[in-house]
């Protein structure tokens, strides 16, 4: 699916705990996420920190869709 967004010139950013599976699928940009249960999460943390922390990762995303892209990127710290 996202390869094919892709090819009808819209941007993707792949979010996912995974990242060799989405290697495999072929994603050109992808943002490594917290765990298989909580992927935008962590149930650990107070109400505040998560809201910190899923506002970086949206922000993390957010950078990976203004970046150019010429081969599969995994946007890290």
């Amino acid at each position: 699916m996202v390869k094919e967004i892709e090819r009808a010139g819209i941007p993707v950013v792949h979010m996912c705990t995974v990242v060799p599976i989405s290697l495999t699928v072929g994603a050109n940009r992808i943002v490594p996420t917290i765990a298989i249960p909580y992927p935008l999460g962590d149930p650990k943390l107070t109400a505040a920190q998560e809201k910190d922390l899923r506002r970086k990762l949206v922000e993390k995303a957010l950078k990976a869709l203004e970046t150019e892209v010429t081969e599969q990127t995994v946007f890290e710290d």
